[in-house]
C-alpha cells in the first residue's frame, strides 16, 4: 500500500484518529509521518506523561525531590519529561515510581514472556506447577476434593521431575 499522503513510498506508520466519535486512519510512509508529527499531535514522551500523570485511586509516595539514580544521575522527573531512562539501575534507584507506572501499563511488573522450547524446561513446568496451585485452591474452595486430590498428585509428579533434573528453587 502506498502512502496516501506523498503516493510514491510504501506506507509503514499506520495512524488512527478518533476526534468526537469520528474514526480516521491513515497510512502514512516514514518521511510524510516524521513531517506530520506536529499535526498528529503524538509523541512517545508526552504519551508516556500522560500514564504517569494518571493514577487513579493509586498512591505513590514522590520520592525525595533531590533523589536521583545514583549510577547516572537521572531524576523521576526528567523521565518523566522524556519517557526514558538514562541506565538499568534506574529501576532500582527510581522503584517506587516506576513499578506502579509498569504494573498500570503491562499488568505485572514482572516478566511473564514466552519460553524457549528447549531451554525453557524447568520454567515451564515451574510455571505449570503455579497453574496448577492456582487451580487446586480453586477446587478446594468449591469443595471438589476428588480433582483437587487428582491436580496435588499432579503437583507432586512435576515436583519430584523439577527435584530429580535439579531444576528446584
Amino acid at each position: 500500500m502506498l502512502c496516501e499522503r506523498c503516493q510514491e513510498r510504501p506506507a509503514s506508520v499506520h495512524v488512527t484518529r478518533i476526534i468526537n466519535g469520528d474514526k480516521t486512519e491513515l497510512y502514512l510512509c516514514q518521511e510524510c509521518a516524521r513531517e506530520m508529527q506536529p499535526q498528529l499531535n503524538f509523541s512517545i514522551p508526552k504519551f508516556l506523561a500522560g500514564l504517569l500523570d494518571y493514577e487513579p485511586g493509586l498512591e505513590v509516595k514522590a520520592p525525595p525531590a533531590g533523589e536521583r539514580c545514583r549510577e547516572c544521575g537521572l531524576s523521576y522527573e526528567q523521565f518523566h519529561q522524556t519517557g526514558r531512562l538514562g541506565c538499568p539501575d534506574c529501576y532500582h534507584y527510581l522503584a517506587a515510581r516506576l513499578d506502579p507506572l509498569i504494573r498500570r501499563i503491562q499488568g505485572s511488573s514482572q516478566h511473564r514472556g514466552k519460553v524457549p522450547r528447549r531451554a525453557g524446561g524447568n520454567l515451564r513446568v515451574r510455571r505449570e506447577i503455579e497453574r496448577l496451585r492456582a487451580q487446586l485452591q480453586q477446587l478446594v474452595e468449591q469443595e471438589e476434593f476428588e480433582k483437587a486430590a487428582q491436580v496435588r498428585d499432579r503437583i507432586r509428579d512435576l515436583e519430584n521431575r523439577l527435584g530429580e533434573q535439579g531444576g528446584g528453587q
